[in-house]
Formats: C-alpha cells, sequence, structure tokens
C-alpha cells in the first residue's frame, strides 16, 4: 500500500513500466522515475453560505524537477484522489518532454463538485487552496493552471491569492487566466486548435478528404466544443455526434455545433471526456480512421493492445501528443509573464503548430522505424528525456 493506491495510477505505472521494458530502463531508476518528488495533502476549511464549515481535501503532486519547474492544470472535482492526482502529473511529465518544454509533470486540485458552489464559496475554496500552496508553489518551482472543474476566473483568484502574500503583482505563478491580467490570447482554445491541428495532419497522411470525413466528439467542455468547432467550419468535417456525460446526440446528416454550443453556453458548462473510456471490453467495437485522445489517459493498457492488432484500421493520436496543446500555450503565456511581453494571438497559434508539427513527426518517425504503437513511440520519447536529464544530473547526495 501506498499513497498513491488508485486505478488511475496503478494504469500510469503500467503504461511507464512497458515504455521501460521496452527501453531497457535499468531497474535501479525505475522506481525513481515512476514515483513523484513530492506529494501534498492539504485540509482546506471553508465558511459556507448557509454559516457552516465545511472541510474540503485538497492535492497536489510533482513528479519531477528534472527538467526544470514542475507544471500542470488544477482539477476541482468530486472524486479526486492522491492517486489519480499523481498519474495525471506522471502524464504530464512525459508530455512535458515530448514537447520539449522545460518542465516536469505537477497536477493538483480539490475533491468538489464546483456545480455545487455559490460563487462565493467557489471563490473562498479556491484562495485557500492556493493559500495552503504557497509554501510549495512559484513561479520558478511550480506553476498551476486550469484543468477539468476550474477556468480563467479560478486562476485569476489563485494569481491575486499569491500576489497578495507576496505584495506585488505575479502573473506568472499561474496560467491560463484572463488576458487583462497577463493571461494569453489563444490558450483557451489551445488544447482543442492542437487536437484538430493532428487530426488534420492524420487526414493528410493517410490522403482523406475532409469534406468526405464524419467525427464524433465525445465531451463537450472547453476542449471537446473547441475540437468540434474547429472540425466543422475549420476543416469542412461533418460533425455527426457530440456527447457528455449525461447525454449523446447523433444526426448522420451533421450536427449545428455552433447552435450545441450555444446551449451549452446557457445551461451551463457540459463534462470533457476523462480517463479510462476505452477499454478491453469496447476497445474492438470502435469503428473510426482517426482516434484522437484529447482526454487524459482515455485508454487503458488492455484495449491498447487490441489497438495495436488494429494499427492498420485505426490511426491513434495518443494523449501526450493530442492533447499537448494546453500545456504548450501555458508555457508561452508563463514565458511572456517572465519576460512582461505579450505576443499576438497569430503568434500564438503559429508557434502552438510548429512546436506540434515536430513532436507528430517525431512521433510517426520513431514508430515506423522501430515498428512500435504511436503510443508507445511518444512515451518512449518524452520518458527517454526525463530518464537522460536524471541521469546526467545524478543523485544527490
Amino acid at each position: 500500500m501506498t499513497i498513491y493506491d488508485d486505478e488511475v495510477f496503478q494504469m500510469a505505472c503500467e503504461q511507464f513500466r512497458v515504455i521501460a521494458d521496452y527501453l531497457n530502463i535499468d531497474k535501479d531508476d525505475r522506481e525513481w522515475a515512476t514515483y513523484p518528488k513530492r506529494a501534498i495533502a492539504v485540509t482546506l476549511p471553508v465558511h459556507m453560505d448557509d454559516g457552516s464549515t465545511k472541510a474540503f481535501q485538497g492535492y497536489r503532486v510533482q513528479h519531477h524537477i528534472a527538467l526544470g519547474p514542475t507544471k500542470g492544470g488544477t482539477r476541482f472535482a468530486p472524486s479526486l484522489s492522491m492517486g489519480e492526482t499523481a498519474a495525471l502529473a506522471m502524464w504530464m511529465s512525459w508530455k512535458c518532454a515530448l514537447a520539449q518544454l522545460p518542465y516536469g509533470g505537477a497536477k493538483g486540485g480539490v475533491a468538489v463538485d464546483p456545480s455545487q458552489l455559490s460563487r462565493t464559496e467557489l471563490e473562498a475554496v479556491s484562495r485557500r487552496y492556493m493559500q495552503e500552496m504557497i509554501p510549495f508553489v512559484g513561479p520558478h518551482t511550480d506553476i498551476m493552471g486550469p484543468d477539468m472543474g476550474t477556468n480563467e476566473q479560478i486562476m485569476a483568484w489563485f494569481m491575486d491569492t499569491y500576489s497578495v502574500y507576496m505584495g506585488y503583482a505575479v502573473n506568472e505563478i499561474v496560467t491560463g487566466k484572463p488576458v487583462a491580467i497577463g493571461g494569453t490570447e489563444g490558450r483557451r482554445e489551445a488544447t482543442g486548435r492542437g487536437a484538430v491541428y493532428l487530426i488534420e495532419r492524420a487526414m493528410s497522411m493517410l490522403k482523406m478528404d475532409p469534406e468526405k470525413c464524419t467525427a464524433i466528439v465525445q465531451g463537450f467542455g472547453n476542449v471537446g466544443s473547441v475540437a468540434a468547432l474547429s472540425l466543422a467550419y475549420k476543416s469542412g468535417v461533418k460533425v455527426v455526434g457530440i456527447s457528455d456525460a449525461y447525454a449523446a446526440i447523433y444526426n448522420p446528416k451533421g450536427i449545428d455545433v455552433k447552435a450545441a454550443e450555444q446551449h451549452m453556453l446557457k445551461k451551463g458548462n457540459l463534462p470533457a471526456a476523462v480517463d479510462r473510456v476505452i477499454t478491453g471490453k469496447n476497445a474492438g467495437q470502435i469503428k473510426c480512421r482517426i482516434l484522437a485522445e484529447a482526454a487524459n489517459g482515455p485508454t487503458t493498457p488492455e484495449a491498447d493492445l487490441i489497438l495495436e492488432n488494429r494499427w492498420d484500421e485505426i490511426f491513434v493520436i495518443p494523449d501526450i501528443l493530442c492533447n499537448a496543446g494546453g500545456v504548450i500555450v501555458s508555457y508561452f503565456e508563463w514565458v511572456q509573464g517572465l519576460q512582461a511581453f505579450l505576443w499576438t494571438e497569430s503568434e500564438v497559434t503559429d508557434k502552438l503548430f510548429r512546436i506540434l508539427e515536430h513532436s507528430f513527426a517525431q512521433v510517426i518517425k520513431r514508430a515506423k522505424e522501430h515498428k512500435v504503437s504511436h503510443r508507445t513511440a511518444a512515451m518512449a520519447i518524452g520518458v527517454e528525456r526525463v530518464i537522460k536529464a536524471k541521469q546526467v544530473r545524478g543523485l544527490f547526495p
């Protein structure tokens, strides 16, 4: 038993074991590379609107610092655990290394359903969480960002809380904040835009005509909605299905994605796709030519084996490549904050696509040369860079 015991963490460890075997990583280095450098659990007592005081559990996991400070989102979700947080931090490490960002992976959050809180309660939970994290984070230590259940406003509260403590504005402490206080143009759309860019690259490789293609988007939150809009109105793909945790809509003639987005904005945010939705039970039934993983950890190791056997049918864009747009543009926001020099949205988008193109090309090349799956190729590149950095820096003391 460890504090990380959780099905999601076990899945991340199994994925790492597969890559470690493929790379022949020394047994002595495996545990060192798997378990996080630091894990923090905090209790957040908050005054509720009804006059009561309620305590929430908060977490932050920093996976490694071999390449620079840690970077990762902050998730507000009722089922959040230390193990899930650690798994997400580990995946973030491989994702940042694959994109050659100077970060180790981190993740954090609060076990809470934000939809059940008033705005006042949500602000109190957010500020208390950041207050408890101040000893462990900083612009050169660990930089937070948004994730499932959090948004620009929560990042603004994080920044303000940290800045009040420091006595001056420190906008580089978080990314994904409003442009008005140092956020970057294009951050909100970055993950969805990046996913669609990679889908277009895959369609080009497979000689597929976008205007003759259809798409189904699972999850219609920030990432899914942007991806669906980009596919429908930029790429020319007919979106025939969208879904969330409560309902699915299918129309073979095509869905009015803009109308769906307006409905979402009026009725409230819809959930994003989550981990472990592609399993050993349903992977054999998937019918698509391109499978783009915009969520974190959506495919289990059992499902991976099935998809590997279907490599000539299904072109997989693995999660640590497909959804890297968010952290890449977060990196741009951090750099702009450190330099106090803002870029235009076109500059941000151009730099994003350049990094994604380089990463995509490396993954495809590795997969072809070594005859391995796209996931194995992507994770191997990321893990190699982290292990090499750890080995070069050495073990102190």
